[in-house]
Parts: structure tokens; C-alpha cells; sequence
């Protein structure tokens, strides 16, 4: 099998939530992320988009998202592209 590159987009649960305190903590927890990005929602919002490479195999993309939404201080992760590497 290959890989897949994927983009999730992540909402912290508030505006409290510290990003940079976030954007470590999904570093530490989530392997093969390669970058993390800042997108502002609106209100004092921000969302985080975070690009990842995982293993293509059944029910990788459903893990994924499960370890995201498992971090203290994200609301919810969802999938918003994903591509098979080459």
C-alpha cells in the first residue's frame, strides 16, 4: 500500500483555547504531520488546518480523525482533502 496526504481542518473547542499550546500538542500525538496552519473563522475564532501523510489502508482516514477529536481542547477534526501520494 501507499500513502495519502491528507488535510484536516481542526476546531478548537473555544477561543480560549491557546493554539500554540494546540498546535504542540498535535505535533507530539500525531505522527507525520508536516504542517499546521492558522485559519481565521470568524468572532476571534480560529480554526487550525494540518497536513498529515498516513498509510493508505482501511479505515486509516476514520483513525485518524479519531486521534485528532481525542486531544484535549479540539471541539472536532474533519477531513477536507485527501490525495494518494506517488
Amino acid at each position: 500500500m501507499g500513502s495519502v496526504a491528507v488535510i484536516l481542518k481542526v476546531m478548537p473547542e473555544s477561543t480560549d483555547v491557546d493554539l500554540e499550546g494546540l498546535k504542540q500538542a498535535i505535533r507530539e500525538k500525531i505522527p507525520g504531520v508536516s504542517d499546521i496552519r492558522d485559519e481565521p473563522i470568524g468572532f476571534g475564532l480560529v480554526a487550525l488546518k494540518v497536513a498529515t501523510v498516513i498509510q493508505d489502508e482501511e479505515g486509516a482516514t476514520e483513525g485518524i480523525e479519531s486521534q485528532f477529536n481525542d486531544i484535549p481542547g479540539i471541539d472536532r477534526a474533519e477531513i477536507i482533502d485527501l490525495s494518494r501520494m506517488i
